[in-house]
């Protein structure tokens, strides 16, 4: 039997997104949409300080295609925090315009493959810490999208010795590397929490490069024998001074 993978676990992860009510927003009254902005935009600032504690993360972006509106995600340290954020979007009168479409559940992590961290005490080290609680860049775009590993007869990612996936997720490793300074990313583990086994979140300055990155990633072994995907979600920065003008009529 295949020896299973030590993780290294760090902050869970939500990312929600929701299709925007239009129709119903416009009915309401220019007050009303105001008030309504203003309540959100305190919420957001609570956020903010969470950040600036260093007690977790998040973003909003306008999603690009007709999956969503926008896509929140945040990173917390415990799941009852997910919860609590998700249900204070929908007590905000904000909240009553935003229809879920899409949720992600899952938790940051990293593996023990990396045959170059080999007899270190991974969970010491602050680069792995920083990895596991991380503030999100808050750069112009973001690419996410959930993942798997085959379990085919001739394909079963689960059935292959420990020391062939460590080669193969080290060859992958390197080839994203090449994108360092280009595309930062954010793993989450989900098997046992959601539809997949994994997500991933890229962040980029320029969108072309999740392209790029992920074009040449498939052509890893460990993607193109053992990989499945999900459905991509990209969207573009939301900062928060800019929510009024995003909801303006």
């Amino acid at each position: 039997m295949a020896e299973a993978v030590v993780t290294v676990d760090g902050w869970s992860a939500l990312h929600d997104t929701r299709q925007f009510d239009w129709t119903s927003w416009k009915s309401i009254s220019e007050d009303e949409r105001n008030k309504a902005i203003q309540e959100f935009e305190e919420l957001i600032k609570q956020w903010e300080t969470v950040e600036e504690n260093k007690e977790g993360s998040h973003s909003i972006f306008k999603v690009v295609g007709n999956k969503a509106d926008l896509m929140f995600i945040f990173l917390r340290e415990t799941m009852d925090e997910l919860e609590e954020i998700k249900r204070a979007i929908n007590k905000s009168v904000l909240g009553d315009f935003l229809i879920p479409a899409y949720s992600y559940v899952s938790i940051i992590e990293m593996t023990m493959h990396d045959p170059m961290k080999a007899g270190e005490d991974r969970e010491l080290s602050p680069y792995v810490k920083e990895r596991l609680r991380p503030i999100m860049p808050k750069w112009e775009h973001a690419c996410f999208y959930p993942m798997a590993r085959r379990r085919e007869p001739e394909a079963n990612w689960f059935a292959i010795e420990k020391e062939e996936r460590t080669k193969l997720l080290y060859e992958h490793g390197m080839t994203g590397r090449k994108y360092a300074g280009k595309v930062k990313e954010i793993i989450t583990g989900s098997i046992g929490l959601d539809e997949w086994e994994w997500g991933v979140t890229l962040f980029a300055h320029d969108p072309l490069q999740f392209k790029k990155i992920v074009y040449e990633m498939r052509f890893d072994e460990v993607t193109t024998k053992y990989a499945e995907f999900g459905d991509f979600i990209m969207g573009n920065y939301l900062a928060p001074d800019e929510l009024a003008d995003y909801l303006a009529l």
